[in-house]
């Protein structure tokens, strides 16, 4: 099975955000979502990836480029909300995804692309070792605005 890739319009926001809601079972709501969607679609380094299959969306992800002043870091990406829809799983369709991910941050200048996934996701941490990420020695430290 193979995904036809593009960035995602306005018109997508209510497919993403459903797809979303069930793969990390969210509970954003559509007009949030376009809000958010309508400030952040001119930004070149904020990329809403969709896979369709027949014109249906059943995969997303996120992808935020990140230049940076400093010299190793360079200009790299974060991949967010990386998610097939669950009946479509199994098919090689998060690596295919991966693999657009790869292209579209190649052609942006990035040097490395991360991500994070919660810990009971096992089987997406096998599709992301399996395409070659590894764990870096860090921890992911998180704290709520004051």
């Amino acid at each position: 099975m193979k995904l036809d890739f593009r960035i995602a319009n306005e018109n997508d926001v209510e497919a993403i955000i459903k797809l979303c809601n069930e793969c990390f079972e969210e509970e954003t709501s559509l007009d949030y979502a376009k809000k958010v969607f309508n400030e952040t679609k001119d930004d070149k380094n904020q990329i809403y990836l969709i896979g369709s299959v027949d014109g249906e969306v059943i995969a997303h992800t996120k992808i935020t480029i990140i230049p940076t002043i400093y010299e190793k870091m360079n200009k790299y990406a974060i991949l967010n909300h990386v998610c097939v829809r669950p009946d479509y799983r199994r098919h090689n369709l998060a690596t295919q995804m991966l693999e657009e991910c790869n292209r579209i941050c190649k052609d942006n200048g990035c040097v490395a692309m991360e991500l994070w996934s919660m810990n009971f996701r096992e089987a997406a941490h096998a599709c992301y070792k399996n395409f070659g990420f590894h764990v870096d020695d860090a921890k992911f430290f998180s704290i709520g605005v004051k």
